[in-house]
């Protein structure tokens, strides 16, 4: 006696259920493989497919930020393998002496990245801002002729900070001593860009 109500068991599927089953799961893994197409596994370090990374325009972003701020603010030059690839203005500090802090992040030949900062806030307010808290000073180095301070900073990196006419210069990332070296003195060749 069979119980006609029921669906058949796996044994009782046929040809056409499986290859049903099967173009679902082809589907399901094609939207995937398209959605995580720039992400790829390395169980050593983070990775960007640079290819696929956003682009800014460094030298219209800085020229936009100089001319509605009361600090200078300096472009760096930095060899075209340096990827500019996130810009964005933030307030910082509090109270009617509020400014704000001029960033632009780039992706660097060695696939990291690393992030300048500029303001006219006091120190402290740009590295409680920029490092997610008040930090004590780590150590210093020096670039480009000018001595950076070096402090804790978000998910083990590390900032460098240094005034330079007036205004604060933060540089955080995840990139090497070198590459942070590279950027500092670029910043600090780098004369205020005109209002």
């Amino acid at each position: 006696m069979t119980d006609s109500g029921r669906p058949p068991g796996r044994a009782g599927l046929g040809m056409r259920e499986m290859v049903g089953a099967m173009v679902v799961l082809l589907v399901i893994v094609g939207l995937l493989v398209t959605v995580t197409r720039s992400c790829s596994f390395d169980p050593g370090a983070p990775s960007a497919d640079r290819g696929s990374a956003p682009s800014v325009d460094v030298s219209v972003k800085l020229h936009e930020a100089a001319s509605s701020v009361t600090f200078p603010v300096r472009q760096p030059e930095l060899p075209s393998s340096w990827h500019a690839n996130s810009s964005s203005t933030a307030p910082v500090g509090s109270g009617s002496g509020a400014d704000v802090v001029v960033r632009v992040g780039w992706l660097t030949p060695g696939g990291r990245y690393v992030q300048l900062s500029q303001s006219g806030g006091s120190p402290g307010d740009v590295l409680a801002a920029e490092t997610g808290a008040a930090s004590s000073r780590s150590g210093s180095v020096s670039a480009g002729g000018v001595s950076w301070g070096t402090y804790p900073s978000r998910r083990d990196e590390v900032a460098w900070v240094a005034t330079l006419d007036g205004a604060v210069v933060l540089i955080t990332g995840d990139g090497s001593q070198e590459e942070f070296r590279r950027l500092a003195a670029a910043v600090a060749e780098a004369g205020p860009v005109a209002r």
